[in-house]
């Protein structure tokens, strides 16, 4: 049995799921990003103190399928971008292999669901890893745009002044107090 749960969207996240079920005497059989695998169903009476002690730690129980459909899609993209660092995917393509979905019903879905684009939620996850980098100091420019697979250091620094308001030097100087978590990454 899978169960789909919104806002896993980090290493930490998986743990913290983990041990809620660790506390429910419940073993999964796999537990990643926005999904836990169970070897048997929950019964009614664990599924609500599921939803309980999930909601409690700022998680939340999908049964909506199309929902589960958008966290998957934003699992792959955060996934991609912040943990496998492998920033030159084409999500036009990724996410269509691995979803078993055409591309435009993907796009269609995800924009009127969270009333952005997957490209523009993509460009939002690609800008928070570049305010990463850049709060570590130990990286330049040039290197975190050709690691971010940028074409050029002017077209990071034009994305990222479009989104943040701020050019990369004046983030820098201002500090990690900018960061949003990676969950929260929406238009305003």
């Amino acid at each position: 049995m899978k169960i789909a749960i919104k806002n896993m969207v980090c290493p930490r996240c998986t743990q913290a799921v983990s041990e809620v079920f660790t506390s429910m005497a419940i073993t999964p059989l796999d537990v990643r990003l926005g999904e836990v695998v169970l070897a048997d169903p929950l019964t009614p009476d664990q599924q609500q103190n599921l939803q309980q002690k999930l909601n409690a730690i700022g998680f939340e129980l999908l049964d909506d399928q199309q929902q589960q459909l958008v966290e998957k899609i934003k699992s792959i993209v955060i996934d991609h971008v912040h943990r496998l660092g492998d920033n030159r995917f084409v999500f036009t393509e990724v996410l269509p292999a691995t979803l078993n979905k055409e591309y435009s019903q993907l796009s269609k879905l995800f924009s009127e669901k969270e009333g952005i684009t997957i490209e523009q939620y993509v460009i939002l996850q690609r800008m928070e890893k570049v305010k990463e980098l850049l709060s570590y100091n130990e990286l330049t420019l040039s290197e975190i745009a050709y690691k971010l697979g940028y074409s050029s250091v002017a077209y990071l620094s034009a994305q990222f002044k479009k989104v943040t308001g701020l050019t990369p030097s004046q983030f820098k100087k201002l500090g990690i107090n900018l960061r949003k978590p990676i969950d929260q990454l929406m238009a305003p």
